[in-house]
């Protein structure tokens, strides 16, 4: 368990699920610990239609094994001192097109090359280990779309030895990931609730203000907006609110404004999204900019090559 030049050695793991994500699976057998798969089965009954993993649901599970956890908003830096500590840490990132998040181990890190490293499902045919690299200025613009979020998972007294330099973050953004829960099980108005206490506990949490925006966007409240707002007025990067405030003005027919939205996503991040060019192409063609319009179109397909709809889109492509 202790580093190499920066790097630690994780187990191989194939076995997922939705309440038992890949990344808790590898850090608690990491630790020696086995969570029950058969547990995480049962649990996922109750969440037929979730694509995405359950997070607090895999980390109940490692602490009902034994094993303690903080989520916090961290650093690069942090990051750095947490895996030299023999730590592999959990990070949430931007996903790939039409996927909202996923969530990744940190196995290391090289300053001399200055990159992270992922730790990857698959490993060669010796069976080893192999490695996701990123730069480390990648690597950092894209975890600050999220605000940072940082999840340690430990034993008790290994994480009990860390000072972190949020840890006052930790009963918000748990509290907000458990809302996230109630809003999978659809008890929205208990969601919203839990959000607001969120809120009360940490005023700058962005990601807790961007659900309640969301939910409140899909109530059709124009509360939602005050919401999207405060999040991006904490954290000028935060994509998801850049996108949810676009798809709020979207329907309402807030047409320049809805466009402003979109692109200021788009420039934070071009490829995290694929339907939000799809959306902007529909705005333009309404403002007659066709040739902008076809562009987005154009890149909607580059990013999502698969989508259901793209005999439609190459259509309107050809007749823009």
């Amino acid at each position: 368990m202790e580093s190499f030049d920066h790097q630690l050695l994780l187990p191989m793991v194939e076995d997922e699920n939705i309440c038992l994500p890949l990344p808790i699976n590898v850090v608690s057998k990491y630790w020696n610990i086995e969570l029950s798969m058969s547990e995480a089965v049962e649990t996922a009954k109750q969440y037929i239609n979730s694509n995405g993993s359950i997070l607090i649901e895999g980390i109940e599970s490692a602490e009902r094994h034994g094993l303690s956890c903080k989520i916090v908003n961290s650093s690069l830096s942090e990051l750095k001192k947490i895996i030299d500590k023999g730590i592999p840490p959990i990070v949430i990132l931007p996903g790939i097109p039409e996927i909202t998040q996923h969530v990744s181990v940190i196995s290391g890190y090289d300053d001399n090359e200055k990159t992270i490293f992922h730790y990857i499902q698959k490993g060669n045919q010796k069976g080893e280990q192999q490695e996701g690299v990123i730069p480390q200025q990648i690597f950092d613009r894209e975890w600050s779309e999220d605000g940072r979020l940082l999840i340690i998972l430990a034993p008790a007294e290994i994480l009990s030895s860390i000072k972190l330099e949020n840890d006052s973050t930790e009963k918000s953004n748990r509290l907000c990931l458990i809302s996230e829960r109630l809003i999978l099980q659809k008890n929205i108005a208990e969601a919203i609730s839990s959000l607001k206490k969120t809120v009360e506990l940490n005023q700058n949490n962005s990601t807790a203000l961007h659900l309640l925006g969301t939910l409140l966007s899909e109530q059709n409240s124009n509360d939602c907006i005050q919401y999207y707002e405060k999040s991006i007025k904490i954290n000028n990067r935060f994509y998801l609110s850049y996108n949810g405030l676009g798809n709020y003005y979207l329907k309402t027919n807030q047409i320049e404004k809805a466009e402003s939205c979109y692109s200021k996503a788009i420039e934070i991040n071009p490829k995290r999204s694929a339907k939000i060019y799809k959306n902007r192409a529909f705005l333009r063609e309404k403002q007659q900019k066709n040739s902008e319009a076809k562009d987005d179109l154009k890149n909607y397909l580059k990013l999502y090559p698969k989508a259901k709809d793209r005999g439609m889109i190459e259509k309107a492509i050809r007749e823009l």
